[in-house]
């Protein structure tokens, strides 16, 4: 489950760590659980979303978290469902497939919580913390190239379009620079090694983000995966929705929340389409939207969770239209730098 991006207490790229589920009312009015159901939880993490749909309605929840940790973590909560609960080993962007394998071709509502888990900052071993000292890693499956890896083997020119798309950092090339003649000297193969060398050329006020927040966002993103798995959990959703049932998703920061809006406003049109996703031609709306533009916190909840302030909620009811053909994904995300992990400058 991700953790919201905040200000100084900020603890990684993307977002501090919480255990709070956030906009938890909004999701459950928006996801509308009800007896007999069928939902997904595509991003378990600690399982926030997942105990509180078992307890509004007497329903199933097919729960699946890419982290090995979390689906460790996470069987105390499946002992006490009594059989309500599945926790699914599987990216989210495969919770078509997830479903299916527990038995639910079809269901009656996925909730997304896009990003890093409160339990993964809090671990400085992961590596998504740059107030934590730990290995370089960032992987939230475990496995796969790491973040040191990235940092070690792409070309200054590479490194700089990473941190500038992924991360939206200003000085990125700077940043890219700084990181190649640091690695000339000595591996870089750790958290705070890896900050300090950012904080050298990016500055902040006492009140703004960490120096290396964008950074550190962008080489997770990068080494998860984490827009194009979003791009696949949104498809895989229209696919297997019945018709009425309700996609919720909420995000932390503006590429997530752009891909979910464009994919959420093209499958609400029946054509025209977009200069971000062309509408296939004759395709009847596979969504209406239930949430008019984005649902952000009330003054409650940032009073009493400062870190939910930059969560956005966007949520669609499945109309009885076929699925539009996934296609080119791509369509979906922003231009994305071409990265080659071998090639060094």
């Amino acid at each position: 489950m991700m953790a919201g991006r905040g200000g100084p207490e900020t603890d990684a790229a993307g977002g501090p760590a919480r255990h709070l589920p956030v906009l938890l009312s909004e999701v459950l009015h928006y996801l509308a659980p009800k007896d007999g159901g069928v939902y997904v939880d595509g991003t378990f993490g600690a399982g926030g979303y997942t105990r509180a749909i078992l307890a509004r309605a007497d329903c199933r929840v097919i729960a699946i978290d890419r982290d090995p940790n979390a689906i460790r973590d996470g069987q105390a909560l499946v002992a006490e469902s009594a059989g309500r609960l599945a926790l699914m080993h599987e990216r989210f962007g495969a919770l078509d497939e997830a479903a299916a394998g527990a038995g639910a071709p079809q269901v009656d509502g996925v909730v997304l919580d896009i990003g890093v888990s409160s339990m993964q900052i809090d671990e400085g071993e992961r590596g998504f913390s740059f107030r934590r000292d730990g290995p370089l890693d960032m992987r939230m499956s475990q496995d796969g190239p790491s973040a040191a890896d990235l940092v070690a083997k792409l070309s200054e020119t590479d490194l700089a379009n990473l941190i500038y798309r992924f991360g939206e950092e200003r000085r990125s090339r700077a940043v890219a620079r700084a990181i190649v003649e640091a690695r000339a000297t000595a591996p870089i193969e750790r958290t705070l090694q890896l900050a300090d060398i950012v904080a050298k050329v990016v500055w902040a006020k006492p009140h703004e983000p960490h120096p290396a927040t964008r950074t550190f966002q962008a080489l997770r993103i990068a080494v998860n995966d984490e827009l194009g798995e979003l791009a696949r959990a949104l498809s895989a959703a229209e696919r297997i929705l019945r018709p009425g049932g309700r996609l919720v998703i909420v995000t932390f920061h503006s590429l997530e929340d752009r891909i979910v809006k464009n994919f959420l406003a093209n499958r609400a049109k029946a054509s025209g389409g977009s200069r971000h996703m062309p509408a296939v031609a004759g395709a009847a709306p596979s969504f209406t939207l239930v949430a008019r533009g984005a649902v952000e916190p009330g003054e409650g909840e940032l009073a009493a969770n400062p870190r939910a302030r930059s969560a956005k909620l966007r949520a669609g009811e499945r109309t009885s239209a076929p699925a539009h053909p996934a296609g080119d994904l791509s369509s979906l995300l922003p231009p994305l730098p071409v990265l080659d992990a071998h090639r060094r400058r």
